[in-house]
């Protein structure tokens, strides 16, 4: 049985519809991640979720229990803010024991439970501390803390890190990976980076205008993107993009006319035929310098030496803009020629409709 189960699930406000009819299952103890541009409802459907929005249409279940008329108190779940939502005047043991006063649990537990979640997170010592003498860092895990406490079913986490700067991030990104695996809880997250969708996700759903563009592990995200959207929203530089008309298509191999960049023959047992309008996809960690299987001469006009890889970016004869990420330090300039190449194995094919032809 699904830990999580939502079917058809659809909001509006007035006349606009945000969500469009969401199915999804979340398994127990899955660390899943809603991943997608500003706008495009995520933390909506977290929040319909938790209880915080009404339901236009459809079902939400945990652990086999329809709860859309339930209050978020008697959901099972624990959410965590994008602020960090503390009481200044309180303690850090007050803040984390919080919701368990509103419960009037006896003393005794409420010393336990506190004192277990202060251990995981490492903050034994800050417990007489207020919010104002703890890094940024400490405040969100208190903030777990404070979730951690209430036992959940399910935690829901609403873009955590996006108040904190990057090395923290990526510190923070680290320690609730080690979190999950300590608790072995149902984590729902919402983000819009996503690399912290790639690193700490499961499962990743990637969310467009209110609808699932595609669900799965991040590698299959990453390598057999359904369409445009994930191709181009999943990957850091985002992957280049051709437009390619199809020349012939015999059952396993489709040639694909990109212009002044000559014919690129795929070997792809697609329903493509003659005269379609495709677009290659290339990731631009999978380039090459020099000669390869399929060339291309371009220009850099901008080039970002990063010591660990350089990164060149440049426009196609089309007008389209293409990014070449090489490791190292390769000799790159602005406005010199640079011969570049990929393997054929490693493009992507797209149809008119922006599906994926594999």
């Amino acid at each position: 049985m699904s830990q999580l189960s939502l079917k058809r699930l659809e909001k509006s406000f007035n006349e606009a519809r945000i969500i469009k009819g969401i199915d999804l299952e979340v398994a127990e103890g899955e660390f899943v991640v809603f991943v997608g541009p500003s706008g495009c409802g995520k933390s909506t459907l977290l929040r319909m979720i938790a209880g915080l929005e009404d339901v236009t249409q459809g079902q939400i279940e945990i652990g086999g229990k329809v709860v859309n008329d339930l209050p978020p108190v008697e959901r099972g779940i624990a959410m965590v803010f994008q602020s960090y939502a503390l009481y200044p005047h309180m303690s850090v043991y007050e803040n984390i024991a919080f919701p368990l006063r509103v419960e009037k649990l006896p003393q005794a537990e409420v010393d336990k439970r506190v004192g277990a979640a202060a251990k995981v997170l490492q903050l034994e010592s800050r417990l007489q501390h207020r919010p104002g003498q703890l890094s940024g860092g400490q405040r969100q895990r208190v903030a777990i803390g404070r979730a951690i406490v209430r036992q959940p079913k399910i935690f829901l986490f609403d873009e955590p890190l996006s108040n904190l700067d990057a090395a923290l991030r990526s510190e923070m990104r680290i320690e609730l990976m080690e979190l999950h695996k300590r608790l072995g809880s149902t984590m729902i997250y919402v983000t819009h980076d996503q690399i912290e969708a790639m690193t700490m996700a499961d499962k990743i759903v990637v969310l467009n205008a209110g609808e699932i563009s595609q669900v799965g592990s991040p590698l299959d995200l990453y390598h057999k993107p359904d369409n445009l959207f994930v191709a181009g929203f999943i990957g850091s530089p985002k992957m280049n993009f051709i437009n390619g008309k199809v020349r012939s298509a015999d059952g396993s191999t489709v040639a694909v006319d990109l212009g002044s960049l000559g014919m690129l023959r795929l070997p792809r047992t697609s329903t493509a035929v003659a005269g379609q309008d495709v677009t290659v996809g290339i990731r631009p960690e999978h380039m090459s310098l020099g000669e390869g299987e399929f060339t291309i001469e371009t220009v850099p006009n901008i080039v970002e030496h990063l010591g660990i890889h350089t990164i060149a970016y440049s426009t196609l004869p089309g007008g389209e803009a293409f990014i070449g990420l090489f490791e190292g330090n390769p000799e790159i300039a602005d406005g010199k020629p640079l011969r570049v190449s990929f393997s054929v194995a490693d493009a992507h094919l797209f149809d008119a409709r922006g599906l994926a032809v594999y």
